[in-house]
């Protein structure tokens, strides 16, 4: 594993444009990195990486199986007591799983480590699955990489075969905040995956859903929502005030309501409890557990923080880094401290995406801290023995 340097494509701001890729850069910082990459062995990608999403993956789906039927599992997760009911029917309707990313990491020696599991609602998918494969193509037509140089990734035909396991038989709405350019963009990629599935869709703003008579949610032209990806975490969804619909709506929501207890930071502690010593996990212990405080180096997370808030980093007994956020009034994990993959001042995150039931592909997100937030950038990988 190593990260260089090499001579960004001319135009590839308008290119990244052209495909809806206007959020390339954000708030007058780069985004998308187009002259760095990283290049991995393929034994490294298929042993250190690939195999081990699949075990957490594995790890976690028997993990949801034994939470659903345990209201104890459920209230130590913090999941609303009248949303008990919605959770454990969508699992036990087996509701399938579009899609999620974990962050690992990793440095190309020791195992991949398990930091966290964006299963709910992971951005960077478009970067990941299409966006960083067009530069790779273009690199090796450069001859900047050589002919064999390969990704790993397989997401793009991953996600237009889970959508193809939907039937077409009704139009499978899209929902996000639209004025957010990364969740528009995101919506619209998956969008387009569903439509090379055969479906018909319709984006919709989160804001726009209504509810009609008969307790059904409705999209701006009062057409019933028969079948939603929202791009909107269940965490917020099961306190809004419509949420007393949601177990009667009929609506089939992807992601299902039982990845709300995946996307929950509460599973690292709950999956170290019943595989202890795994190689891919760390220590992780909930805040009231007595045990956290064993833990010389560590890292404080929220139940349900995303985009790096709220994390506190702590070595030796003092906080060495810490993030502010949205996220400071819930529950938190403590989670043992390991250290990133380092180089040219940058920690790197790498994120690993699971498509249904398959780990299929590879994004980077780099940082000058060790806390990986809105504005990491990504950067490509390549696979070049």
């Amino acid at each position: 594993m190593e990260r260089l340097t090499i001579p960004a494509r001319d135009g590839w701001q308008a290119k990244a444009e052209a495909v809806g890729f206007g959020f390339h850069e954000m708030y007058g910082e780069p985004y998308w990195l187009d002259d760095v990459y990283y290049r991995f062995t393929m034994e490294e990608i298929e042993e250190g990486i690939e195999a081990p999403t699949q075990a957490l993956h594995e790890m976690c789906r028997d993990l949801a199986a034994e939470v659903v039927e345990s209201e104890a599992l459920m209230t130590r997760l913090a999941i609303p007591a009248d949303q008990f009911d919605t959770v454990r029917a969508s699992f036990r309707a087996g509701e399938a799983s579009l899609y999620g990313r974990f962050d690992l990491a990793y440095d190309g020696r020791g195992p991949a480590k398990l930091l966290e599991y964006n299963a709910d609602t992971p951005t960077g998918v478009f970067e990941a699955a299409y966006f960083q494969y067009d530069w790779l193509i273009d690199q090796v037509g450069l001859g900047r990489l050589p002919e064999g140089a390969d990704q790993f990734n397989l997401i793009q035909e991953s996600l237009i075969s889970a959508f193809a396991a939907h039937p077409a038989d009704r139009i499978f709405h899209f929902a996000a905040i639209t004025a957010s350019d990364e969740d528009r963009g995101t919506a619209a990629y998956l969008m387009d995956c569903a439509v090379q599935a055969g479906h018909r869709t319709a984006l919709i703003d989160m804001g726009s859903i209504g509810v009609d008579e008969a307790g059904r949610f409705v999209d701006p032209m009062e057409r019933v929502i028969d079948r939603c990806f929202k791009l909107y975490p269940w965490e917020d969804m099961m306190r809004e005030p419509y949420a007393r619909h949601l177990p009667t709506s009929g609506t089939q929501w992807v992601e299902p309501p039982w990845k709300a207890i995946l996307s929950n930071k509460g599973i690292l502690p709950l999956l170290w409890e019943r595989h202890p010593g795994h190689p891919n996990l760390l220590p992780a212990f909930f805040s009231d557990d007595p045990r956290a405080e064993t833990l010389t180096s560590s890292v404080r997370k929220p139940f349900h923080s995303r985009e790096g808030e709220n994390v506190a980093i702590r070595e030796n007994g003092r906080t060495a880094e810490e993030t502010e956020g949205d996220y400071g009034e819930g529950p938190t994990v403590v989670q043992a401290f390991t250290p990133l993959f380092e180089a040219a001042g940058q920690f790197a995150v790498l994120g690993t995406w699971v498509v249904g039931d398959l780990a299929c592909g590879l994004g980077i997100r780099e940082d000058r801290s060790r806390i990986t937030c809105n504005l990491s950038r990504f950067v490509p990988h390549a696979i070049v023995d």
